[in-house]
């Protein structure tokens, strides 16, 4: 089954709704620049509030080019469990944080598979490219790239102009081990469309039955 993590969130409640309609990963941006971002302090009292609750899914922390002891700090503070890399950071910075990684680059026409080899990632997001803004973007590219890919037992996940409608086929072409959104399930940027975050995942889930 395919794993899902919804990212950008900002709010208690969406991510409530989130993890209760099945989400595996809840994503919080620490990019200041990004629409989406959201403050540790914030993010803590959300993370804290859902663990009381008994929440099952993952926290992952979004960063891009921040010193070494402020993600560590932020990762401590909010009980984050994984820390996503956006702005490729080099493998000897991944590996001196000390936490699990997830490794973001471009999902151009070339993926560099020998290069994110490097990094011993928990896991590798592709994302579509825009030099301007840090994901969200809302616009797609060419899935069936990963259908070449060499056989390696690392997660992979995409991202980049994912909705309720297209998530299905984004699947089906790419095989990955997960699927990430932000844009595609919003209201407005930073907040959430409930029911757009449930038709995501449940057709993300229905798709396929066996995990890639």
């Amino acid at each position: 089954m395919t794993a899902v993590k919804i990212c950008g969130l900002t709010n208690l409640e969406d991510a409530r709704w989130a993890w209760q309609c099945g989400a595996d990963l809840l994503g919080f941006i620490f990019v200041q620049s990004s629409r989406r971002s959201v403050s540790a302090t914030e993010a803590a009292r959300i993370t804290r509030a859902l663990a009381d609750e008994g929440c099952t899914a993952r926290f992952v922390g979004v960063f891009a080019n921040q010193s070494i002891e402020a993600v560590r700090r932020i990762a401590n503070t909010c009980s984050l469990h994984l820390a996503q890399l956006h702005g490729g950071e080099p493998p000897d910075y991944a590996r001196a944080l000390g936490l699990r990684t997830i490794i973001a680059r471009p999902g151009r026409d070339r993926v560099p598979w020998d290069k994110l080899s490097l990094y011993g990632a928990w896991a590798y997001l592709l994302d579509s490219y825009d030099p301007q803004q840090l994901g969200g973007t809302g616009h797609s590219w060419r899935w069936e790239l990963l259908d070449k890919r060499p056989q390696t037992s690392s997660r992979i996940i995409i991202a980049g102009g994912l909705t309720p409608d297209n998530v299905s086929l984004a699947i089906e072409q790419a095989r990955p081990w997960g699927v990430d959104v932000s844009s595609g399930v919003e209201a407005h940027p930073g907040c959430k469309a409930p029911s757009k975050v449930a038709l995501f995942i449940q057709r993300a889930k229905l798709c396929c039955e066996e995990p890639p």
